[in-house]
């Protein structure tokens, strides 16, 4: 990398933004080794708020509503719950 890429400025700003309620999804999910129980995700994470468009939900409920019991890979699992999930914009702080 020459010194000239090394100066850039990134491409996306980050910082002075309102704040988000809610953890993402991703993040929870990255948390994890897989494969994982469903009653072991609730044991652990259960009490984390995920973000959704009608603000943060508790990871728990939403799992009230899926059926799986045990979840063979992290994208199974995103899935899973993705399709629980409030969708939309979400709302600032």
């Amino acid at each position: 990398m020459s010194e000239d890429e090394e100066e850039a400025e990134p491409s996306v700003e980050l910082g002075e933004g309102q704040a988000v309620d809610g953890a993402p999804l991703s993040r929870v999910a990255a948390r994890q080794t897989w494969p994982k129980e469903k009653s072991e995700i609730v044991e652990r994470d259960g009490a984390i708020e995920i973000r959704s468009a009608n603000g943060p939900v508790p990871l728990d409920e939403l799992l009230e509503q899926v059926d799986d019991t045990y979840f063979a890979s992290q994208r199974h699992f995103i899935d899973a719950v993705r399709d629980v999930l409030p969708t939309g914009p979400v709302e600032t702080a």
